[in-house]
């Protein structure tokens, strides 16, 4: 088989949803891909200080930030914060309309006070706002809005009760930014980001293939909810995990199994990546 570029969602994918472990059988299936010669990528909407627990187990680059912010080994490829008026814009406008707000830069997080209080009188939804109600639930560095000190963002994650209140800063700023809202919405909750246009998953990945010079076709992308619809569009091979978005596995090549049933493991399995293995249960 041809090397394969490997490119994981963590949240809903590697891992259950705002969790730093992933399954055993999951670290093991990287292991034994990257023996057999292929290269594995994390492709996240975290920044590099929530994805920085991860590294532990050794990819070999990443795609942070939902494409803002892309490494390959230890070379930056490509780095696009907001601009200072574009930052200030989005962060007014949200503001106004009663937005809870969550900025991402390259080394920490910061959200708007209540947002805690406001994610627990909500229920379900998709594995981006279980991850950030578990995160600010076990205090995972997020720090207050008030400590913001005006350093460069690359994305800012938007939640609110209704779609009209997103109307002023779309109307503002839609030429620049792509508002992404998730499905398998909350309740009382609807969450989703603010990425610009310049970059989006797909783009990373097209940026890492050609860095190395491989070919679309040998690319593999494994995603769970629509912020991964780019990366599922772009990799030569898209898969949805089965806990994912039911409008994004409509986009996929293959649904593999759920994040907790070793999923990613049969993932790469079926794939032809990895030797079978023999599953408890």
């Amino acid at each position: 088989m041809n090397r394969k570029l490997i490119f994981l969602d963590i949240d809903g994918t590697l891992t259950p949803p705002g969790s730093n472990d992933p399954p055993a059988s999951a670290v093991d299936a990287i292991r034994r891909a990257q023996m057999a010669g292929h290269l594995i990528f994390l492709c996240t909407g975290r920044n590099p200080d929530m994805l920085t627990p991860l590294l532990r187990f050794g990819f070999d680059g990443v795609i942070a930030s939902s494409g803002g912010y892309v490494t390959l080994g230890n070379r930056v490829l490509y780095d696009c914060p907001m601009t200072d008026a574009q930052r200030e814009t989005a962060m007014r406008l949200f503001g106004e309309q009663g937005v809870y707000r969550t900025v991402e830069a390259l080394d920490g997080s910061f959200c708007d006070e209540g947002l805690a209080e406001f994610l627990r009188q909500s229920s379900g939804g998709n594995s981006e706002l279980v991850r950030w109600r578990k995160a600010l639930e076990k205090d995972l560095n997020i720090r207050p809005m008030a400590e913001y000190d005006g350093r460069p963002i690359y994305k800012v994650v938007f939640m609110c009760r209704e779609l009209e209140q997103l109307a002023p800063a779309i109307e503002a700023l839609e030429q620049d930014f792509f508002f992404l809202v998730q499905d398998m919405a909350a309740a009382n909750c609807l969450n989703g980001e603010l990425v610009n246009r310049k970059f989006d998953k797909g783009s990373g990945v097209r940026r890492i293939a050609e860095a190395l010079g491989a070919s679309l076709e040998d690319t593999i992308g494994f995603g769970d909810s629509m912020n991964d619809l780019e990366m599922i569009q772009t990799v030569g091979t898209g898969v949805c995990m089965a806990n994912g978005s039911p409008n994004l596995k409509k986009f996929s090549t293959m649904v593999c199994p759920a994040v907790e049933e070793d999923g990613l493991a049969r993932g790469f399995e079926a794939l032809g990546l990895v030797e079978s293995t023999k599953f408890e249960g």
